[in-house]
């Protein structure tokens, strides 16, 4: 074993895989929030004041993966929802942060997730990890999110913000509640669907995850996507040809925003022409950089599982 990983989050798509690829070669702890059912499980509550009940639970690891996260197109964005989803990003990343700065003996490296919305929209321009920032509540929670793992990196913990785009796998995410509709022909594009996209098959995120975690010198936002962006209009076009069905029921912009609301304008209608720049100048490679070869290996594994 290389050492010992807590991870949380993982019940989830890319905690679920991410768990199934590391245990191999790493002890794997699960963060849970009820009462632990099993020896690699420490119970935590981060929207209280004191999230671990023994925090010298954590103590000997090698490092910390936090993957948790409300949906953001989860439902429309009410007030209410908003502050879930400040709640379970901002305020459990820095309830675990502090946590993780407190130890005796911290972990090498805490990774957290993040996501490609802090750049905002960004029309044409070409963003990398050293862009600046976008505007609006997406960007802002994104930004709140990474500044919540400082305590950490104040520690002299190597933080890295795993800036994901759209993940394409089987088995849950946004893919899996686009396919029974792309299936029977209604697919299409979003508003113009010159909106730009970044995305991320599944097998390369988790290959990435695991790059960055061993990469000691990879420290601050990584983003996560393919090297070959595309459009709305682009991925919608792969999509369905991958379910060989047409797609010519686009959605136009003003039902998604009586539909969505706000969430419309900024995760939906928005986007950022998002490169991996600091991945590739690290020499990782991609399996799937190509959107026709991605969604085909996610639709086909996603046949394979509802037939098993």
């Amino acid at each position: 074993m290389k050492g010992k990983i807590l991870l949380s989050g993982a019940s989830g798509m890319l905690g679920s895989a991410l768990r199934q690829t590391l245990a191999g070669d790493y002890e794997i702890i699960r963060l849970v929030r009820r009462r632990p059912e099993a020896s690699d499980e420490i119970e935590w509550h981060p929207e209280v004041l004191r999230a671990f009940a023994q925090t010298d639970l954590l103590e000997g690891l090698t490092a910390a993966i936090h993957l948790s996260g409300a949906n953001v197109a989860g439902r429309r964005w009410s007030g209410a929802y908003k502050r879930e989803l400040v709640a379970s990003r901002v305020a459990s990343t820095q309830a675990l942060a502090e946590a993780l700065a407190g130890l005796s003996r911290p972990p090498q490296a805490l990774l957290v997730a993040s996501g490609t919305g802090i750049y905002g929209d960004r029309g044409e321009e070409i963003v990398d990890e050293s862009s600046a920032p976008g505007a609006g509540f997406l960007a802002d929670l994104c930004h709140a999110w990474e500044a919540a793992a400082e305590p950490a990196r104040l520690a002299g913990i190597r933080v890295a913000h795993l800036r994901c785009g759209l993940v394409l796998g089987p088995g849950g995410g946004a893919l899996a509640r686009m396919l029974p509709i792309f299936r029977l022909g209604l697919g299409g594009r979003l508003g113009s669907g010159q909106q730009w996209m970044g995305w991320i098959a599944l097998a390369d995120l988790i290959a990435a995850v695991r790059f960055v975690l061993e990469k000691e010198n990879l420290a601050g936002p990584v983003n996560f996507v393919s090297p070959e962006p595309v459009t709305n209009a682009g991925f919608t076009g792969a999509l369905a040809a991958a379910v060989h069905k047409p797609a010519v029921f686009p959605a136009p912009a003003f039902a998604l925003r009586l539909a969505f609301g706000e969430m419309a304008d900024e995760a939906l209608l928005a986007g950022a022409r998002v490169v991996p720049k600091r991945l590739m100048d690290a020499g990782f490679q991609f399996q799937f950089a190509g959107i026709r070869a991605a969604l085909c290996e996610a639709v086909g594994r996603a046949k394979n599982q509802a037939g098993s």
